[in-house]
């Protein structure tokens, strides 16, 4: 008899990655064309357009790295705090952590002595691997990683923020704003719809959702650009 092996593909897997690329990504088209838009609305010339653009681009990235980096370094620092404990009370309170471990299994559906079955088996092989897995819900995949995340998040960021700063480039100059929102809203719907998709979603309500709050962004920032511009 053949093992059996798990093919199954679940998109939940994809959740953690998914979320920090599809924010990037949006984060970085709708920030930068805004910006874009807001600035040619106000009047300036097409080269202090591209200028901001960049700016834009670059400052975003950083502030989505290190954003990025400390907010998962503080959940690191949490589980490395959970795990530091958890490996004192297995050394202290061995007894107490297998009734701990059995109360777990329990609590999912185990009737009382399979669960002592199972916690005993897990501890005796790997008992902190069984705690910080069961009890505080580490799990490899799902560890939190700093510098990944950062880097992750800088470089979806500019991969949507590269789309309106090579509008500005390639769009007439008298068109800079027309174009930008066009092509940022077009980015957005395609985003949406390609998150929606690898999530198992609507892609209509994914595409729509990302679509409406990038062109409210843009459209109050092209408001703010020309009151101040006339202003000035």
């Amino acid at each position: 008899m053949k093992p059996l092996i798990n093919n199954e593909s679940h998109k939940s897997s994809r959740i953690g990655w998914l979320r920090a690329a599809v924010l990037g990504a949006n984060d970085g088209t709708i920030s930068v064309a805004s910006l874009v838009i807001g600035v040619a609305a106000a009047g300036a010339s097409p080269g202090s357009i591209l200028i901001s653009g960049i700016a834009g681009l670059v400052a975003g990235a950083m502030s989505m790295a290190a954003g990025e980096y400390v907010s998962v370094q503080s959940q690191a620092d949490t589980e490395a705090a959970d795990i530091e404990k958890e490996k004192r009370e297995l050394a202290t309170e061995p007894e107490h952590e297998l009734e701990e471990l059995t109360l777990i299994y329990v609590s999912r559906g185990l009737d009382q002595p399979l669960a002592r079955l199972v916690a005993e088996n897990l501890m005796s092989k790997d008992a902190l691997g069984a705690h910080v897995r069961d009890e505080l819900g580490i799990t490899e995949t799902l560890r939190a990683r700093p510098i990944q995340a950062a880097f992750a998040s800088a470089i979806s960021f500019v991969a949507g923020a590269i789309i309106p700063v090579a509008t500005v480039l390639l769009a007439p100059s008298a068109r800079i704003a027309e174009v930008s929102s066009a092509t940022a809203l077009f980015t957005l719907v395609i985003l949406g719809g390609t998150a929606a998709y690898a999530g198992g979603a609507s892609i209509v309500k994914g595409s729509l959702r990302v679509a409406f709050w990038g062109a409210l962004a843009m459209g109050l920032t092209a408001g703010v650009g020309r009151i101040f511009g006339t202003v000035v």
